[in-house]
């Protein structure tokens, strides 16, 4: 396959595919949770928003995340071997806008106004207020297309009461009405 069919979309059967609007337009119909990822490395630590995150495997425990390819997150994480998943609740559209915006501050001058601690199993930040935490190591990383794709062992796990941030054709909606089933509302 040449670069620019590459860049144009995947092969199917032999054939290019074009993944112009109809088919981005169709994807951007995945309703899907945000996070914030955060890293720390070399006394610096590193957040940034994202929502390409899945469970990929329960026995072990591992998730897979996209992350565009070069980004500074990427490159920390690849350096420290690890990094934590902040599951956004609701009420936390500020916290998604701000580790999203490309001329927030760098480094630790980004979670300034934040209460957080460093994880012990990774020394990345975890924001407070956050529907859980998840933090995980680097099992591999993988680049696809205009992406890096981590797949990391989840260490460990912990979880609070509270409702779903989510995002859904490229926009946040933190008042999506949602019924926990009761295994959940612990």
């Amino acid at each position: 396959m040449t670069d620019q069919a590459q860049k144009r979309g995947a092969v199917a059967g032999g054939e290019v595919v074009d993944l112009g609007s109809p088919a981005r337009a169709a994807l951007r119909r995945l309703a899907s949770g945000v996070t914030v990822l955060t890293v720390h490395h070399d006394g610096t630590a590193h957040g940034a928003t994202v929502s390409a995150i899945v469970a990929v495997s329960r026995d072990p425990l591992v998730l897979g995340v996209a992350l565009r390819v070069s980004s500074t997150f990427t490159a920390l994480t690849e350096k420290a071997g690890a990094f934590c998943v902040n599951v956004l609740g609701r009420y936390q559209t500020d916290l998604a806008t701000h580790f999203a915006d490309p001329l927030r501050p760098t480094g630790d001058a980004q979670f300034h106004n934040l209460t957080w601690h460093p994880d012990p199993h990774t020394g990345a930040p975890l924001i407070d207020g956050c529907l859980s935490h998840l933090s995980c190591r680097v099992r591999e990383l993988h680049p696809v297309g205009d992406h890096d794709l981590i797949f990391a062992d989840v260490v460990e796990g912990r979880h609070h009461r509270g409702e779903p941030l989510l995002s859904y054709a490229g926009r946040l909606y933190p008042h999506v009405s949602v019924a926990l089933p009761p295994s959940l509302q612990s």
